[in-house]
């Protein structure tokens, strides 16, 4: 037992159920607030990750076909992106895999062993919608891109005309574009900003 003449006391320490009512609350409010943001941010990151992945794809393609001097070809496609089906697949311009294929050499076919890499678009963003040639000025709808063993794209578009796959989600704020010019310059923008103000732009 303590004594009385102890120079302190001991105090209840602790939340009252008031205290903590008012703390989940607010706490409940704060969430509210952010969690529209988040949920963009989320979407936004989503939408990167398929962009980039359009790119690096676009890039591969160009980097083979200067390699082994001949065609190699973009697809955007529904068929499953595995070598299984290197000589078979449905492309189309809302695809939600690409699959790169080189063409037999001297030939446009793509044969056997053409198969060099496929990935899927909708791993982990299944939201992420695709659509290969926008509605902008300047794009051209197209879901195959062809590179030659020189970077260039074939058949070669008209001046001024470049080659667009757009990607976007209803939850996004920020949809991306990847363009190819038609001398193999591969380039992700932004299609709501000017080039000429922001050289993250796309217009």
């Amino acid at each position: 037992m303590l004594s009385k003449d102890l120079p302190f006391r001991i105090k209840n320490s602790g939340f009252t159920l008031i205290e903590l009512m008012v703390v989940l609350a607010l706490l409940a409010i704060l969430l509210s607030m952010a969690m529209p943001g988040f949920t963009r941010w989320i979407a936004n990151t989503k939408v990167r990750a398929t962009a980039e992945s359009v790119q690096n794809g676009l890039m591969l393609a160009k980097a083979e076909a200067v390699a082994s001097n001949r065609k190699v070809q973009f697809a955007l496609t529904t068929t499953e992106p595995v070598k299984a089906n290197e000589t078979s697949i449905t492309t189309s311009l809302t695809g939600t895999n690409w699959m790169v294929r080189a063409a037999t050499p001297g030939s446009t076919t793509y044969g056997t062993n053409s198969f060099v890499q496929g990935r899927s678009l909708t791993e982990g963003s299944q939201n992420v919608l695709i659509n290969a040639g926008s509605a902008a000025t300047g794009c051209t709808r197209q879901q195959t891109i062809v590179f030659t063993g020189l970077g260039f794209v074939s058949p070669v578009p008209a001046s001024g005309v470049l080659l667009c796959i757009d990607v976007s989600s209803a939850a996004s704020d920020r949809p991306l574009r990847i363009t190819v010019e038609r001398g193999g310059a591969i380039r992700m923008c932004d299609p709501k900003l000017s080039k000429a103000v922001n050289p993250q732009g796309c217009v």
